[in-house]
């Protein structure tokens, strides 16, 4: 697993959403975010949350004519930091940190994540409380994430 572990903002608000916040911290223990991210979140972030700023804004802004700030501060980010992983939902945003280079994963992958590693016993639940959210989960994600976690 990577070192640094970085959020961007709808992993924070999908997970505060459906009351499993905490899933992160059971996950990966501290997650790292940025200024953008947290005022983008808009809310007190729990403890265990670290926030870096960006050294170099210069490849935030280029990002930013592409992606939001707070995807752009994560991927910018990113590129400072070795070693890491950035949780990323937006599509754009997805096919860019592949272009540089930068792993990722989105809140899907934390949920199936928390599974594998026996911190929840299914993710059934889970994908259900999404599905009463704005969260866009097709069928055939849901059929990929099941399998992914064991519970096809």
């Amino acid at each position: 697993m990577p070192k640094t572990i970085i959020s961007d903002t709808s992993c924070f608000i999908i997970l505060k959403n459906i009351n499993e916040l905490d899933l992160l911290c059971n996950v990966y223990g501290k997650i790292v975010t940025t200024i953008e991210i947290a005022q983008e979140y808009g809310e007190i972030l729990p403890d265990w949350v670290v926030i870096e700023s960006v050294k170099d804004k210069h490849y935030q802004q280029i990002l930013e004519t592409q992606i939001d700030r707070g995807e752009s501060s994560a991927l910018a980010l990113a590129l400072e930091i070795s070693d890491c992983i950035v949780i990323l939902d937006d599509y754009k945003a997805r096919k860019i940190a592949l272009e540089l280079g930068i792993l990722y994963t989105g809140t899907i992958g934390v949920i199936i994540k928390a599974k594998l590693t026996g911190i929840i016993p299914s993710i059934k639940p889970i994908l259900e409380k999404l599905n009463q959210t704005n969260f866009r989960l097709t069928e055939e994600i849901k059929m990929q994430a099941l399998k992914q976690a064991k519970e096809d």
